[in-house]
Formats: C-alpha cells, structure tokens, sequence
C-alpha cells in the first residue's frame, strides 16, 4: 500500500484531523423542507430502482419488513432539482473555498437508520470505494437531518487517518452490505451534530457510526465533490458511483 499523499487543504482542521463540523449549515426550516422530500424516497413515493439497498445488510434484519441503513444513491438524479437547493448550493461553495474552483458534484446518497434497526456501519474510508485517480482531491459533507447522537448514530472520525496509508478493505459480511477495515473507537472520536449541521472529511478519513437504538430516525445526506476533471476520468473508466450498477466492491488498488 501507498501512502496517502498530502492535500492542499485550506482548512486547518481538515488538514490536520481529514474533517470538519459546519454549524447550522440549514436553517430549521430548510430542515424541514428536506425532511419531507427525504420521506418521500423513504416510503417509495420516489421509485429509487436498484439504487436503493441496506448499508446494513452484513447483519440479520431485526424487521423483515424493513432495511436496517437504508442507502439511496443519486437522489439528485432522481429529482434534479435538488442540485439548486440550499445544501447542494452551500455544500459546493465550502468545498471550492476549501479545495478549489474547480470542485463540482461527483454524487450524493441519502443513509437512513431507521428506529431500533441497531446495526453500525462497519469502520471504513471512503477511497476504498472509489477507483484510483492522480488527484486525490475530494470532500463528502454530511448533514445531519435529525439530530445526531451517540444513540441514534452519530459518525465517528479517526483523527489524522486520512494521512496513513489506506486499510486494507473487505466485504462486511455475505448480505450485501457495506465495505469495512480494521478501526476501533479507542482512535477516533465521536461527532454528534444537531439537525441542520453537518460534518465534512476526506476519502482517507477512517469513520463508522454505531447503530440506531431510539425510536426515532437518523437520517443523513451526503454529497461528494472531486475535481471536474477527476470526475471525466473517473466516468471514462466507467466508475460512476453507482448510478448505473449499485455494487459494493474494492475498487482502490490502495486499500486491497
């Protein structure tokens, strides 16, 4: 494995640590507006097709009836206007001031915990997911649509693990769900955000969110930016983040 190289980061925090809180990126009524749209996709009112699936699927389903972390890709693909809205606007303006002008959406995701499902997402780092590119410049800034917490699942960051070598990566379990390494959260730090607030980190940040015991959901969207050119490539080698075949695989030749 190689190293990480260094980014020209213009953020302290996200140099040192490879992430960052954004108080209040939403107003409480922006909140609420995005909160009924992400219900729509939640109760099927917007088909998502294959790009829904469970996050959670390395484990047995407590409901039979239900996901236990529901995944949707590319919810600005099906409702384009999400790309004009407030987080994607504000988002974007972050991730250029912080990484450059030419920083533009690569995806999004919307990950839902729903009541009492329990099940963490395994440790992991994002780059593990994505196809090996020359410039390693990219941020995911993730809001918090209900409030975070140590109960519900709020993520979980290693500090400085964006710059050690990417973890060797594997399948979480035969269900489907999501890619883990090893991490521990005796070397990271817990993130809980309120409603509205979001925190931004680096593919190499190592991460992971404990399980939702509440009776309440814990739902997050995501967005991700990379240069615009990177993102050409990455769609020249046929990598489009699951838009097209929403598979979980190693795809870093780093983190195998």
């Amino acid at each position: 494995m190689n190293a990480t190289a260094p980014l020209p980061l213009a953020n302290p925090d996200l140099e040192k640590d490879g992430f960052f809180v954004i108080e209040n990126l939403l107003t409480p009524d922006e909140v609420e507006v995005y909160r009924a749209i992400y219900n729509h996709y939640l109760n099927g009112s917007i088909d998502t097709g294959h790009l829904r699936s469970d996050l959670g699927g390395h484990e047995e389903k407590k409901d039979k009836k239900k996901e236990n972390v529901t995944q949707i890709m590319w919810p600005s693909a099906l409702l384009p206007v999400l790309r004009e809205m407030p987080f994607h606007v504000k988002a974007l303006e972050r991730a250029r001031a912080i990484l450059g002008d030419d920083m533009a959406l690569d995806f999004d995701m919307l990950i839902d915990k729903a009541p009492g499902t329990d099940t963490p997402t395994p440790w992991h780092q994002d780059a593990a997911y994505w196809v090996s590119l020359p410039d390693k410049r990219a941020i995911s800034i993730w809001l918090a649509l209900d409030e975070a917490t140590l109960d519900n699942g709020c993520m979980w960051y290693g500090p400085g693990t964006h710059l050690q070598p990417l973890r060797a990566h594997q399948p979480a379990g035969k269900g489907g769900g999501a890619l883990c390494c090893e991490g521990s959260e005796d070397e990271a730090v817990p993130v809980p955000l309120r409603a509205g607030s979001a925190v931004a980190h680096t593919g190499g940040t190592l991460h992971y969110s404990r399980g939702n015991s509440t009776d309440g959901h814990r739902r997050a969207f995501i967005v991700n930016f990379r240069p615009e050119a990177m993102i050409r490539l990455e769609r020249e080698k046929g990598f489009d983040h699951g838009l097209k075949d929403n598979k979980r695989e190693v795809r870093n030749d780093s983190a195998q």
